[in-house]
């Protein structure tokens, strides 16, 4: 005998009512045991009801896996009630991990075979959503019968159960490529949005899958257009219309459509200029538009019209519609750079937005504008968003800046002004580069090394806690301290500073908790340089280098011993020592070369002064006094006296050693307009070490997602994967990934890589596992 169970409408109530959670999983559990035990009994009369309430209870996260065999018998039953239940428990509780769906098949089957409309709409309903390859294999010819049936209400259900049998199984686009033709034809005699927006959604998935479909409807492009332009001009069904534009999904469906190539200039001009931009439907359809231009070889004009599409988004006040607009000129920038700079203006408005997405959005959008006829006005724009962006954006900010700053610069004075701005206002967000490429810049600019070093001592003596800006100026105090004591520099206001002044601001940042050791050592450098710049008594210099002697940071008090010790035995070599340093590009035999070659390279060479032999051996001898070794000591082999010997070792300045042979690269992957290259490294300090560069580029009409690049190497080699730069790569030569693999190799042995790549590409997944065993040779001897 059942028990008696609730009905649905009390089921839901109760559980409605229930206080807690522990309330609602009892009434539940109660309720599912009375339901199992109606399926064991057999109740055909209330089996669809007990089903509808296991239903509803599955849509509240609660297991019902024990209804999906009681799901076939309602869809084999003859009454409609039990096979509407049946057909939504199928869908809901079946998909293709269970086996139990290919048992409905056969009634699915029978159901689109037996003419009653509404049973076929729920064959076809269920079909479309949980149907598997092999259900779509089996059931193909009973669904194209379906497609030229005279009832909308079964042909439009067809048509999207065609499109997911297509995307599931892409070998059946010549299945369905003779009814859809047919579709296409029929549409002017019976005129049903429906079926036509239908019809263009299967047209535009058997041309993404099948070229042969592709050439076949390239035909019918003219069709397209033609009922598109009826669209726009007369409407084509009045109780379709939206806000004014008529049928505005059909109107999309026809430009997303990949037929469309560019013998419909026509009809995206009078789509632009008869679209009603004051609602959203409007802003949809001319979206729509701008993305089809974008997508086909449009001629220059088109592009020019869709960008000033955008352009008009960007006023809009939707932040939604500017966001897409930002976006879509981000990715036409590159094509149609003049054409985005008319919309510079507002672009860089939308900079002061306070959404933070538009405000990154615009941010891009504006580095990508930047060029070397506007570049005076968009750091201006850009430096004002830095002083007042949010934090996250600080480091984007400043890197970009920075970047364009060094492309782009009219002047050196006006990029060193520029750098030492970014590093001002936000100098903890720049990259760990920007310290030694303003040290480059400034060493190379000898006519403003006095303008430099007094912007430099003024900015520190305002603020000492940006640390890249404390490291340059301590650099340039070092290096250029006699010509901020001279104030000779016109191009600024006189500045009277005396030495004590200058001594205390380097004791302040040697003394401040917000110094990094890093900091402290270039300021103890400076302090060190400057004994021999000043005129005065270096007494001062000398105790605060003795105090640093025993600091507990082990590389500060390394570099304090030795200045220490230079001063107490090699005063005499001091001078020498601690003049002004040249250029790092400029140390080793490749600058030589390149200084043969070219005449400026070569005066500026000899002007260099060179160390003398005797004096490298002499620096030599003192570090061997620092190891503790006093009266004869045994003097090792005299070395190369270029500024890569002892000399900036003891300094703890940059030194390139000579560069090894290039390596060359390697190209192990193409398909389909992907590929991937590889770049090597070996740091001449590290040989051991090999880096290599993963660059992956897509040359292909449609973007690459979810790249994921994994690697593995022999057991007798260690492999680090850095994080990769993102994981879309754009179309058509669009921003490559990178990726980098650190591999370290101590007994050299021979080198081989296993790749595995899996991406998304054309509604594809991709998935390749190649071994890579032609590296080359110079990459682990």
């Amino acid at each position: 005998m059942v028990v008696p169970s609730l009905k649905l409408q009390d089921l839901i109530e109760e559980i409605r009512g229930a206080k807690t959670q522990a309330q609602e999983r009892e009434v539940i559990q109660k309720e599912c045991a009375h339901i199992r035990a109606s399926f064991r009994d057999g109740d055909p009369v209330h089996r669809h009801r007990q089903l509808a309430k296991l239903l509803y209870v599955h849509m509240l996260g609660y297991p019902a896996h024990f209804g999906q065999m009681e799901c076939l018998k309602l869809i084999a039953s003859s009454r409609f009630t039990d096979k509407r239940v049946g057909y939504l428990g199928a869908m809901l509780l079946l998909d293709e991990r269970h086996d139990a769906h290919l048992l409905i098949t056969n009634s699915i089957k029978n159901d689109l075979s037996q003419g009653i409309q509404p049973v076929q709409g729920l064959a076809l309903c269920t079909l479309s959503t949980m149907g598997s390859a092999e259900m779509c294999r089996d059931l193909a010819p009973e669904v194209e019968k379906l497609l030229l049936q005279p009832s909308p209400y079964v042909r439009k259900k067809a048509i999207l159960t065609a499109v997911h049998m297509i995307r599931k199984v892409p070998e059946l686009s010549s299945v369905f490529l003779p009814p859809c033709a047919q579709l296409l034809h029929e549409h002017t005699r019976n005129r049903l949005s429906c079926i036509l927006l239908g019809t263009i959604t299967l047209i535009t998935e058997l041309c993404e899958r099948s070229p042969a479909a592709l050439r076949h409807f390239r035909k019918v492009v003219p069709q397209l257009v033609q009922i598109l332009r009826t669209l726009v001009t007369m409407g084509y069904s009045t109780e379709h219309s939206i806000s004014g534009v008529s049928d505005p999904f059909l109107q999309v469906g026809g430009h997303s459509s990949k037929t469309m190539t560019n013998t419909s200039p026509l009809s995206s001009t009078q789509v632009a200029t008869n679209t009603d931009t004051s609602r959203n439907a409007g802003n949809a359809v001319l979206f729509e538009t701008v993305l089809t231009i974008m997508d086909i070889c449009s001629a220059a004009g088109l592009r020019v019209l869709a960008v000033n599409i955008l352009g008009r988004f960007l006023l809009n006040s939707d932040r939604n519609i500017r966001y897409v607009a930002l976006t879509s000129l981000l990715r036409l920038v590159q094509s149609d750079h003049s054409a985005v700079q008319r919309h510079r203006p507002t672009v860089v408005e939308c900079l002061r937005e306070t959404d933070a997405s538009l405000s990154r959005r615009a941010l891009e959008l504006s580095l990508a504008l930047v060029n070397s006829s506007n570049v005076r006005a968009m750091m201006q724009e850009l430096q004002a968003f830095l002083e007042s962006c949010p934090p996250d954006l600080r480091a984007d900010c400043a890197s970009g800046i920075l970047l364009a700053a060094e492309r782009f610069a009219p002047t050196k004075r006006w990029h060193i002004d520029t750098i030492l701005h970014v590093l001002t206002t936000a100098g903890t967000h720049v990259r760990d580069d920007a310290v030694a490429n303003l040290t480059q810049l400034i060493g190379g600019a000898q006519e403003l090394h006095a303008y430099s070093v007094r912007r430099l001592y003024n900015a520190l003596a305002e603020d000492i806690s940006q640390q890249p800006l404390v490291q340059v100026a301590a650099w340039c105090i070092g290096e250029y301290g006699d010509l901020l004591l001279a104030g000779n520099c016109e191009e600024i206001e006189p500045l009277q500073v005396d030495e004590e002044e200058v001594l205390a601001l380097l004791e302040k940042v040697l003394q401040s908790h917000m110094s990094l050791p890093a900091t402290r050592g270039y300021a103890l450098t400076a302090l060190m340089k400057l004994s021999t710049r000043l005129c005065g008594d270096n007494n001062r210099i000398r105790q605060v280098v003795s105090i640093y002697g025993s600091c507990l940071d082990v590389e500060l008090q390394q570099r304090a011993v030795e200045y220490d010790t230079l001063f107490r035995k090699y005063d005499h070599m001091r001078a020498a020592i601690l003049e002004k340093m040249p250029l790092a590009e400029r140390d080793g035999p490749q600058a030589d070369e390149e200084a043969k070659e070219s005449k400026e390279a070569a005066q500026l060479s000899e002007a260099a002064p060179v160390p003398t032999e005797p004096q490298a051996s002499q620096l030599l001898d003192l570090l061997d006094l620092l190891d503790g070794a006093s009266g004869d000591v045994q003097h090792p082999p005299p070395l190369d006296p270029s500024p890569g010997g002892a000399l900036v070792h003891l300094l703890d300045l940059p030194c390139a050693p000579p560069p090894p042979a290039p390596i060359p690269d390697l190209k192990v992957f193409e398909r389909e307009g992907v590929q991937l290259n590889l770049s090597f490294i070996r740091p001449p300090e590290n040989p051991a070490l090999l880096l290599i560069t993963v660059t992956a580029t897509n040359f292909s009409e449609g973007d690459v997602t979810h790249f994921i690049c994994q690697a593995a190497v022999p057991k007798s080699l260690q492999l680090q994967l850095q994080a990769p730069s993102g994981n879309t790569v754009p179309a058509r030569g669009g921003l490559p990934i990178t990726q980098l693999f650190r591999i370290l190799n101590p007994n050299k042995a021979p080198l081989r890589l296993k790749l595995r790549l899996t991406y998304d590409h054309f509604h594809q997944s991709v998935q390749e596992i190649f071994e890579v065993n032609n590296l080359p040779v110079e990459s682990w001897q």
